[in-house]
């Protein structure tokens, strides 16, 4: 993929990236917060889609979410979202293909995701993709995203700086860690429009649109 032998690190968002799993965790923060007597609105889901909960839970607040509330509502609602997804979800188009070519190169990969380890082991054992990963890396109890923690984290795991590392993102806020990371980002327009997604080095529709020359030029 790359001639002179570079070795890359690709870190993956998981949801709305290797799944598109957001109408489930939408129905499922929409449940839980029910049950607590708090609102949910589609806006305020689009806007925060890609934080941890801690993050979600207090912007939904308006201040700082504790322990209790998080262990409690994020637990209902991510109990729910399990329930939810489990034999129902496929990777997205590209994903698989992508895979196979980056470990064809030697690029090791990680996932980096706001979810909880629970989600993620569930996701990825669910689809069949563990082998492909070096590291499944949860954001969960980091600082969260924009936040860079999550990012650095997975570079960290995968024993490489921060600049020989590629974000595959579809969020704001994944976009705008991964750059606060020092990292190149790829965006791809599941959940968010181009516009909104401007931020990344590269904005494309979907993996399957994603060239080994577009890869080469990031890395230049």
């Amino acid at each position: 993929m790359m001639e002179n032998g570079r070795r890359i690190g690709v870190l993956w968002d998981m949801d709305g990236v290797i799944v598109d799993s957001g109408e489930a965790h939408y129905v499922s923060w929409r449940t839980a917060l029910k049950r607590y007597g708090l609102p949910c609105t589609r806006e305020f889901f689009d806007e925060t889609f890609g934080m941890n909960n801690r993050g979600i839970l207090s912007l939904l607040l308006k201040r700082d979410a504790t322990d209790e509330e998080v262990d409690a509502i994020g637990g209902l609602k991510e109990e729910l979202f399990r329930q939810d997804v489990k034999g129902n979800l496929a990777p997205l188009p590209g994903v698989v293909e992508w895979l196979d070519r980056f470990n064809q190169a030697g690029f090791p990969q990680a996932v980096a995701s706001s979810a909880p380890q629970e989600n993620i082991d569930a996701i990825i054992d669910g689809i069949g993709l563990r082998a492909s990963f070096q590291a499944l890396v949860s954001g969960s109890a980091l600082p969260g995203k924009p936040d860079p923690s999550t990012f650095l984290s997975a570079a960290e795991r995968l024993g490489l700086p921060p600049s020989e590392c590629l974000v595959i993102e579809d969020a704001k806020v994944g976009v705008q860690a991964a750059k606060a990371a020092g990292m190149r980002c790829l965006a791809v327009c599941t959940t968010h429009r181009a516009e909104e997604l401007a931020k990344a080095d590269l904005v494309l529709k979907g993996l399957p649109d994603l060239t080994t020359d577009a890869v080469g030029t990031l890395f230049p």
